[in-house]
């Protein structure tokens, strides 16, 4: 049986195909129609950009610039790996026909490595540190395929959606993050059509494979890392994860953070937020809110907290002698100084994403607000356009109208129409310059 990820089947003649894919794209652009040998993963990944009214000959955009680069790869977890994929995968990339390429969960690019000339041309399309390239902003393409779909994949030729691509083949794996099994990026290999093998799509899983093992050891954790904090200072890493990471003066001369569970988690984020302290009622609303729950449910809870915190925690009320500093202050300071761009830079992900507790939502939804409003405030495109490509900002309404009359383009006036259409409004764009009512409550579909 065919192997559906892989671009080419054994004894499949390139050149051939090569054709039969660019008469198939064609007839796709122009009927809606899918043929072969177009492979399902394909055929799916066009359908999708073309319900993002993607255009076929759009570019990947660059977004970020060289200080906003450098802060995303210092707090990306992939910048604890990047020895790892320049081992296994450098000395592919520069023998003057492949590039290694690594991206965030968002498909923007972080690292483009590879021989000079391989650079210059791959810098035609955009392939570059800080484009996005997620299938919503630069059509099928094994990066940001592997994103939407979660899987190794090559793309081959005319399997990408948009032109500018479609003399490049390229396969990609996600990697994921090995505590919370969230994806965290995409690990490429560019080049020509020779990397439609088996053998390419073999290695760059394998290669992500590794990348996740060398993550879960310890010492390569990777909000373990980045510049020395002062040793009598707690912090707390919150955001985009699960599990928070607690470093104390202990653990920080050990080198190990205290990685605490989902409840631990949620109780010292509730306590950091609330540094007077919290009695056992009003930490248990915090909690479970209005569901009944024995108080010796959460007393277990805070005993075995206290076994792993000790003198930190304090009781009568529950509170923490010394409240630690969070990424989610980090954001909220960036707001404070108007930095919107080093706000999103810091926010790495929702808080404690996987939590319901009452006390997390509410802090999760007023980080979100801030971030929304300040946007909205003093609209850039570019900071916009981060925003859409987050699980937060991808079905926002008001952002994208904000962003249509900021930036008008064919694709942000059918994103806004088709958006409207969802929430049951009247499908009315905004032109340049205005952004409809921002005074209007817009629907904005549940997020937890």
């Amino acid at each position: 049986m065919r192997n559906p990820w892989l671009a080419l089947e054994a004894g499949a003649d390139a050149v051939q195909r090569a054709g039969q894919l660019r008469r198939a794209h064609e007839r796709f652009l122009t009927g809606g129609t899918v043929a072969a040998p177009v492979r399902d993963v394909v055929a799916d990944s066009w359908r999708r950009c073309a319900g993002a009214r993607l255009a076929p000959e759009s570019m990947a955009g660059v977004e970020m610039d060289d200080a906003g680069l450098a802060r995303r790869r210092e707090a990306h977890p992939l910048a604890r790996a990047m020895p790892l994929f320049r081992e296994l995968l450098g000395t592919i990339a520069e023998d003057g026909a492949h590039l290694l390429s690594v991206c965030d969960e968002q498909g923007t690019m972080l690292w483009v490595e590879g021989h000079r000339q391989v650079l210059r041309r791959a810098e035609r399309m955009n392939f570059v540190p800080g484009a996005r390239w997620s299938e919503r902003a630069s059509g099928t393409n094994a990066p940001g395929t592997a994103l939407a779909v979660d899987h190794a994949v090559q793309i081959f030729g005319a399997e990408h959606y948009c032109r500018p691509v479609q003399s490049w083949t390229c396969a990609a794996a996600p990697v994921h993050d090995p505590r919370t099994g969230r994806v965290i990026g995409a690990v490429d290999l560019t080049g020509g059509d020779h990397l439609a093998s088996p053998h390419s799509l073999a290695l760059v899983q394998a290669t992500a494979r590794a990348a996740e093992a060398c993550l879960a050891a310890p010492e390569a954790d990777p909000r373990a890392s980045g510049p020395p904090l002062p040793p009598d200072v707690c912090t707390l890493a919150v955001l985009g994860r699960d599990e928070a990471l607690l470093h104390t003066p202990e653990t920080r001369a050990s080198g190990r953070p205290l990685r605490l569970g989902r409840r631990h988690s949620e109780i010292v984020l509730l306590l950091a937020a609330h540094p007077d302290g919290l009695t056992g009622e009003e930490l248990a609303r915090e909690l479970y809110g209005e569901r009944e729950v024995h108080p010796v449910t959460l007393r277990a809870e805070l005993s075995r907290l206290r076994h792993l915190l000790g003198p930190l925690l304090d009781s009568r009320p529950y509170r923490l002698r010394e409240r630690p500093h969070t990424d989610y202050d980090t954001v909220g300071d960036a707001l404070a100084a108007d930095d919107p761009g080093a706000a999103l830079d810091a926010c790495s992900g929702p808080l404690l994403p996987g939590s319901s507790a009452p006390g997390v939502l509410r802090l999760r939804r007023l980080l979100e607000q801030r971030l929304r409003r300040r946007l909205l405030t003093r609209p850039e495109p570019r900071l916009l356009e981060r925003w859409l490509c987050t699980a937060a900002g991808e079905e926002d309404l008001e952002m994208w109208e904000a962003l249509h009359a900021a930036r008008p383009t064919p694709g942000t006036a059918a994103r806004v129409r088709e958006l409207r259409a969802a929430y049951g409004l009247r499908p009315s764009v905004p032109g340049p310059g205005g952004a409809g009512n921002r005074h209007a409550t817009y629907p904005q579909r549940p997020r937890g």
